[in-house]
């Protein structure tokens, strides 16, 4: 381990967040930031951390690309039958993280995971450029691979397949929605004395939040 890993730090300081800042709906004040991330042209600003747990309760994360953010959640899309698929199975419940280093921003959510509609898969999965769709033919996701050759092998075989014709959404592939439970907001602030909100849904209403400044 290089000797000034423990030394590594970084003081932020580019801006604060006030209580008054925020906006009463935590998926408006969410995409507010969302969109500052992409005009501030920060790599992937819709890469988020997506963390799962098995039967075991073992935790697991990996990132994924958030594909539409509004009143329903998060939405994102992949495998069913992946490890991350799986595991939402026994346990919908998840966790999502985003960072974006350059706003010195992270925002934090819970909440529980539902499949999306066959038909708004469709439409996704056809939006894709043909070289994705064919890959969700070709990759049996988290499955073990032999070798690099193996996956090109498979990827011919479903080019093979569909030719020019229109790639089908496979049966095994759709969209996720993640409704939030809670949602924090996390701004960098010199002295580690951070800024921290977090957003909790009220069981009495389901559009009512509760907003609370955590310590940091």
């Amino acid at each position: 381990m290089p000797a000034q890993l423990a030394a590594l730090r970084q003081e932020y300081s580019r801006r604060g967040l006030r209580r008054s800042e925020l906006d009463p709906d935590p998926i408006v004040q969410f995409n507010r930031w969302l969109v500052e991330a992409v005009e501030q042209q920060l790599m992937e600003p819709n890469a988020m951390t997506l963390a799962t747990a098995d039967d075991d309760g073992q935790p697991w994360s990996r990132t994924v690309l958030l594909k539409v953010c509004d009143a329903r959640g998060f939405t994102f899309f992949t495998n069913y039958e992946s490890d991350k698929g799986r595991q939402l199975v026994v346990n919908p419940r998840a966790a999502l993280t985003f960072w974006w280093s350059g706003l010195e921003r992270q925002v934090n959510i819970t909440g529980v995971v539902t499949k999306t509609s066959r038909e708004e898969s469709e439409r996704y999965f056809h939006s894709r450029p043909t070289a994705s769709q064919l890959g969700a033919w070709a990759s049996q996701q988290s499955t073990v691979v032999a070798d690099r050759e193996q996956l090109e092998r498979q990827f011919t075989a479903a080019l093979d397949q569909y030719g020019e014709n229109e790639i089908p959404l496979p049966p095994y592939w759709g969209g996720y929605v993640l409704r939030p439970q809670t949602l924090e907001f996390w701004q960098g602030r010199l002295s580690r004395l951070h800024d921290r909100f977090r957003y909790t849904r009220q069981p009495d209403d389901a559009d009512a939040w509760k907003i609370e400044r955590l310590s940091p």
